[in-house]
């Protein structure tokens, strides 16, 4: 299992999340963080300091965002396990999914 990032951190990235991951498994793309699912210990610091609530527990996302949970595993499909998102930097590009969003207007205006 692992916590996905769903719709409120596209085009957002607030990156509250990022500063309190204590394994540094959730990654930057274009358009929105990640999540690598085999780099998550499950541990939960990343959900409640994220200001949109964006972050969900895979068995907790809304049946409306379940999309988001296949775009966060494949997000990693051609990076791999890179072993930390500090190490690595941005990462470019983005999921097809989220690529093809709309432009999302920030919940933090």
């Amino acid at each position: 299992m692992t916590y996905v990032i769903a719709l409120p951190c596209v085009d957002l990235k607030d990156r509250a999340c990022v500063d309190e991951c204590p394994v540094d498994c959730i990654y930057e793309g274009d358009r929105m963080l990640y999540i690598h699912p085999d780099e998550c210990v499950d541990c939960g610091a990343c959900e409640p300091v994220c200001p949109v609530e964006a972050i969900y527990y895979e068995d907790d996302l809304p049946g409306e965002w379940q999309e988001y949970y296949g775009a966060n595993v494949e997000f990693f499909d051609a990076v791999g396990a890179p072993g930390g998102a500090a190490r690595t930097g941005p990462i470019p590009g983005d999921h097809p999914f989220i690529a093809a969003l709309p432009p999302q207007e920030s919940a933090l205006a």
